[in-house]
């Protein structure tokens, strides 16, 4: 059985309803769901606000390329179209794969450039920790640390005050 962290993320149409596709399109491996946090963009300053939260998956089986897999299915549900051009442009919807532990509960750990683990810029990413904290109070981002610690470094702890919390948006499984 793995277990994964997954960050969701939408800035182009119904941005609640995308998460809320994503959500349910996991429902069968869902573990627990995070707040919605509004967020400016990350990357691309040239585009809409995003709605943010993260996920905690398992299955029993699945190995990370699954997981990457999955998330591309979800996003595809949402009609997700990948530009080329805009890396880190606007999305319907955006399922990253953040991190996975193996059934022993150790981290899994690739440099493979499709899936990289855990994710290469997640430490740098206010949009992802804030939301995880919400699931793991005490978690790690497997090879740095504390998600607390990294939140309270920089550059993070400066995106943190544009994290905006959505308490009236509340994702919930099926």
């Amino acid at each position: 059985m793995t277990q994964a962290v997954l960050s969701l993320g939408s800035n182009l149409g119904d941005r609640f309803a995308h998460l809320r596709t994503a959500v349910s399109e996991l429902r069968d491996v869902l573990l627990v769901v995070s707040g919605v946090y509004e967020t400016p963009p990350w990357g691309d300053p040239d585009q809409p606000a995003y709605l943010n939260a993260v996920v905690l998956v398992r299955d029993e089986g699945a190995g990370p390329r699954d997981w990457l897999d999955r998330a591309r299915a979800v996003e595809a549900v949402a009609g997700r179209v990948r530009d080329p051009e805009r890396r880190f442009g606007p999305r319907s919807l955006d399922v990253d794969v953040v991190a996975v532990w193996n059934e022993d509960g150790e981290p899994v750990v690739s440099d493979d450039p499709e899936l990289t683990l855990p994710h290469p810029r997640a430490h740098l990413r206010a949009f992802v920790l804030r939301p995880w904290i919400d699931i793991q109070p005490y978690g790690r981002l497997p090879g740095h640390g504390w998600l607390t610690d990294l939140m309270s470094a920089e550059p993070v702890a400066s995106d943190v005050l544009d994290l905006r919390p959505q308490p009236d948006l509340r994702l919930e499984s099926d």
